[in-house]
């Protein structure tokens, strides 16, 4: 690990961060951050930017230093040696430590007491789960420090410094969680390099149509004063003008605020209607004309409602079906480096990453998410297919032939897929040996034959022998009065692989056909093997020639 003398907070400090991945945003990173998301931290590493820290968020960091100063007495008597707060890093990834021992082999780290730690208040036991987002910092600190482990202590102090409550546990590394964080913070050094930040919009508030003027009614066994009719002439124009083609962010708000407007406007007419009621039992032009306003303000809100359903739906759709086609491209371009082998396995479910977000922002964060833990996925498997390819050419070399499943046989772990190549080349080498050797035996006795005088020769199958080695390899064989009992599949099984029997009568032996089996006298079993070795040899000498 390089150490870096940094001052935590200082402007150095700050811009040493910029250049680095460091510990504490690694939980952002991977898309476990409860304080940041992992589009917001794409977005402060490219532009430099930090969000503003306002007063309160600034009295929980000083609280939280203080804290952190207080209790590093109590992690030194726990660790049993003196602790000293460090900047360090290893090659781009960095991690602040609170404390980190000497000899550099226990870290400590320390947070606030918050509910999510204190639970119920009992003591932390050896089943006490270390949130996740607090477990990928630490495991980066031990990555970058080399350390085995870290005190991680939670306290809280009262405002004359002394100790309101305390708990602490040992982190030990998780090798699964650590190769999780290299791979995510090597797609996320992938993202920032193609990252286009989005323009930053106010959020908008919904507005509602103006204000509908105040209905006026008074009736005495008759309407005697009324202005109804300009209202509705009124009402009708704003419901007709309300925007109903909702593309923006401000036109979504805007119709969620008029879908509860117009519940209101209901709301008001029904209580008008009541009010003209208790004063007279039937008007029957007053009651039509609410009833049309009401009837408009209620299919108004109904609209309404039903578009910013549909449109959100269009839009969620939108962001799924966008990320499915990025995941896609990516896959393609891997599947089409590692042909003839593609990679395996399932897409992320993006529609599944989006479940119960509300904000378009926090639906794309979340599918951004699951899309770089999709890449990394992909890019790890396609590593090793590549490893096991690079280990197939230099095994496998000349015996490609033999691996017409390769494109499922290279998804094998490396040990498992270089033992399975090994175990299969070395096979067929054997065989192969085995073969050169009875060819070899062969030719060696062909060669003794050609050494004697030239005799006269016979046919026997398709190989031309001498009639004296003919005598001598195929000696009359008297044929046993009982009937043959010889089955092709023993001969075969004596040889050791299969023969046919056409192939034994084009070397001269003619089954003896019963049923559907096919024997033979056991006396020609000598010379069947006899022929067969020179029709090896005659084999391979066709070949060399």
């Amino acid at each position: 690990m390089k150490t870096h003398n940094l001052v935590q907070g200082s402007p150095e400090w700050l811009a040493y961060r910029t250049q680095h991945f460091n510990a504490s945003d690694a939980p952002a990173m991977m898309g476990c951050s409860p304080y940041k998301t992992r589009s917001q931290l794409l977005h402060e590493l490219h532009t430099g930017l930090t969000a503003q820290v306002d007063q309160q968020t600034k009295r929980l960091y000083d609280n939280g230093h203080r804290f952190e100063a207080l209790a590093r007495p109590l992690a030194e008597k726990i660790i049993g040696e003196d602790l000293y707060p460090v900047t360090g890093s290893e090659g781009k990834l960095s991690a602040s430590f609170d404390g980190l021992t000497m000899a550099e082999d226990t870290a400590f780290e320390h947070k606030s007491m918050n509910a999510e730690l204190y639970g119920n208040g009992a003591p932390w036991g050896d089943d006490f789960v270390i949130p996740l987002h607090y477990r990928v910092q630490m495991e980066q600190q031990l990555l970058v420090s080399g350390a085995s482990r870290v005190l991680f202590m939670a306290s809280r102090w009262n405002s004359d410094d002394t100790l309101d409550v305390e708990q602490h546990c040992w982190y030990s590394s998780d090798a699964e969680l650590r190769q999780q964080i290299v791979a995510g913070w090597e797609q996320f050094a992938a993202d920032l390099a193609a990252f286009v930040p989005m323009v930053e919009e106010v959020k908008p508030i919904g507005k509602t149509p103006e204000t509908l003027p105040a209905l006026h009614v008074e009736v005495t066994g008759m309407v005697t004063a009324s202005n109804l009719a300009q209202y509705k002439e009124h009402a009708l124009a704003v419901f007709g003008a309300i925007n109903r083609d909702l593309q923006t962010e401000q036109d979504f708000a805007d119709a969620e605020k008029i879908v509860k407007w117009c519940g209101d406007v209901e709301t008001r007419l029904d209580a008008a209607k009541e009010h003209a009621l208790s004063q007279t039992q039937s008007i029957d032009e007053l009651f039509k004309a609410i009833d049309d306003i009401k009837a408009e303000a209620r299919r108004t809100r109904l609209d309404l409602d039903k578009l910013v359903t549909k449109r959100k739906d269009e839009i969620r759709a939108d962001i799924v079906n966008t990320a499915r086609a990025t995941y896609v491209e990516h896959l393609n371009s891997l599947n089409k480096e590692i042909h003839p082998a593609s990679i395996m396995g399932f897409a992320p479910d993006f529609a599944g990453a989006i479940k119960g977000k509300r904000s378009l922002d926090s639906m794309r964060d979340a599918v951004d998410v699951a899309l770089a833990n999709g890449k990394i996925a992909a890019d790890a498997q396609a590593k090793s297919i590549r490893s096991n390819l690079v280990t197939f050419h230099q095994v496998a070399e000349g015996y490609e032939f033999l691996f017409a499943d390769l494109s499922t046989l290279v998804h094998k772990a490396a040990d498992d897929f270089k033992l399975a190549v090994q175990s299969r080349v070395d096979a067929r080498k054997a065989s192969e040996k085995q073969a050169q050797e009875a060819a070899d035996a062969a030719a060696k006795a062909l060669a003794e034959v050609v050494k004697a005088p030239a005799p006269a020769m016979v046919m026997h199958g398709n190989l031309p022998v001498s009639m004296d080695q003919f005598d001598k390899t195929y000696p009359p064989v008297q044929k046993p009065a009982t009937a043959p009992d010889l089955k092709l599949g023993v001969i075969a099984e004596r040889l050791g692989f299969t023969v046919t029997a056409d192939f034994l009568a084009s070397l001269g032996f003619e089954a003896h056909i019963e049923r559907n089996a096919r024997l033979y006298h056991e006396a020609d079993f000598p010379a069947i093997c006899n022929a067969l070795i020179d029709h090896i040899q005659n084999v391979v000498e066709g070949i060399a020639a």
